[in-house]
Order: C-alpha cells, then sequence, then structure tokens
C-alpha cells in the first residue's frame, strides 16, 4: 500500500549585497512555484529488494512514516529506497567472485583492500546503514536503562555529558560521515567519527576517536537529512536522539561482551 502526500513548493528569494568602492550591488534570484501541488507517493519498505548476491537490504522494522516528525516519511523512503539499496547492489557486484563473496559483512569489512574503493565504500555503506535502521524506532527516544545507562555513565560522567560530546562531534564533523558510539578494545565506550562510508570496524581507516565494535550509529550525509533540515545539520543531530531505540543499542553493548572484538 502506498501513501500520498502533497509537496507545496513556494517562492523563493535570495538577495546578495555585496560592497566594492562603496557601491552596492543587488542581485535577485527567484525560483517560480509550480502550476500546481505536487502529488508524492511513499512506498512500503518490504517491497524493496537486492538483486541476487551475497547481501539482501535488512528489513526496515517500521514503516516509511514512523519516526516522523524527527525525519520524514519522505527523507526515509528515499533513504533507504534508494541510497542503501544502491549501496546493496554495489556491494554485491563488487564482491561477486571474490575471496570475500561468502564472509559476513564485519568479516569483509576487517579484511577488505582499502584500496579498493568500490569495495570499500560499498561494503561500508552496507553495513552503516544497516545499523543505523536497527537502532531507531517510533515511540523511541528517552535514556538508556540497564547495562548501557551504568556504562555511559562511568565512561562519560553522565547521560547529559555523553549526548552533549557526540551532538558536538556530529556538529563539527567536516563534510559527509558518521558519528558511533563504540566499544574499543578495552570494553570502553568511545565516541568517534569517520569520513565518507568508513567505519570503526575498518582497522587501516582513519577515524577521528577510536576502532572498535560499533553499537550506535548517525549518518551525517546531507542525503539523510536535507528533505527535512536542509543546511540545519544541527537541527536533525537533535532530533535524531528523538528516534534512538535504547533498547536496540543496549542489546549491542551487552553483544560486544559475547565475541572478541578483532
Amino acid at each position: 500500500m502506498r501513501k500520498s502526500f502533497f509537496l507545496i513548493p513556494s517562492f523563493l528569494f535570495v538577495f546578495l549585497l555585496t560592497s566594492c568602492n562603496k557601491k552596492e550591488l543587488i542581485e535577485v534570484v527567484e525560483v517560480p512555484l509550480p502550476a500546481a501541488e505536487q502529488k508524492i507517493t511513499i512506498g512500503n519498505p518490504e517491497d524493496v529488494k537486492a538483486d541476487d548476491g551475497s547481501f539482501q537490504v535488512e528489513a526496515l522494522p517500521y514503516k516509511y512514516d514512523a519516526l516522523s516528525p524527527s525525519i520524514s516519511a519522505l527523507a526515509l523512503e528515499l533513504h533507504y529506497s534508494k541510497h542503501y539499496l544502491t549501496y546493496t547492489n554495489n556491494l554485491n557486484k563488487a564482491i561477486k567472485g571474490t575471496p570475500l563473496e561468502n564472509l559476513t559483512i564485519e568479516e569483509v569489512l576487517t579484511k577488505l583492500d582499502i584500496n579498493n574503493a568500490d569495495m570499500r565504500n560499498n561494503a561500508g555503506g552496507y553495513y552503516n546503514h544497516s545499523l543505523f535502521w536497527k537502532i531507531m524506532g517510533p515511540k523511541a527516544g528517552g535514556v538508556p536503562k540497564d547495562t548501557l545507562a551504568g556504562a555511559i555513565t562511568k565512561d562519560f560522567g553522565s547521560f547529559e555529558n555523553f549526548t552533549t560530546q557526540f551532538k558536538n562531534t556530529a556538529s563539527k564533523h567536516f563534510g559527509s560521515g558518521w558519528v558511533w558510539l563504540v566499544v574499543d578494545r578495552e570494553g570502553k565506550l568511545q565516541i568517534t567519527s569517520t569520513q565518507n562510508q568508513d567505519n570503526p570496524l575498518m582497522p587501516l581507516v582513519p577515524v577521528v576517536g577510536y576502532h572498535g565494535k560499533p553499537i550506535l550509529a548517525l549518518d551525517i550525509w546531507e542525503h539523510s537529512y536535507y528533505i527535512d533540515y536542509q543546511y540545519k545539520r544541527k537541527n536533525y543531530i537533535y532530533a535524531f536522539f528523538n528516534v534512538v531505540n535504547w533498547n536496540k543499542v543496549n542489546e549491542n553493548y551487552q553483544a560486544t561482551f559475547k565475541k572478541k572484538i578483532n
């Protein structure tokens, strides 16, 4: 079943003022309205399927409109059914016939050649987004409980300190990339950021922070927020915490102690 929305554009006037020899120049750019409303149809995430290959898209555990207003149905649909699907299909093409073809995605990330741009970018894009979908949910947000809550207080002083540091890291990150909460080799929680589709499981890529096992991820590529927030990335970063599924993040945290971090 597809849902329809109406997108109503508006006039946009941009005034550029410059000064040269005390003379002001004014440039006016006008973007006209279309003649009628544009009808936007939203699909069903269950209809999204990757091409045959080693990896399939992870099922989105909620509907496209479930995270609204923090993330709109249109933004989520485009992100999941276009960007994520493309990473999945391109990964399957890049990995076919290689020694990595039958490995798990975590194994692929630790063993891939970082000079192979296709493999690096698409394997990272697949893993990063697969985690991103799972750690969000409807009627989420709030604060973590149980084991994770104690670990955050221990390693950051308080949950408020953690969120402040995480938001600051995301806000100051230049260009496209990701911000992570990871468990490092010593079992300590750390905030880390990476460029493009790199992630902290890739042992040879540069990170700002620490390598380790990701348990929380925030996508700060423009495609993740521009439909809803335009250039106001900071608003998107703050809204993200309204949809974090802390129960899932806690599961991820506890799972890191059940197997060795490579």
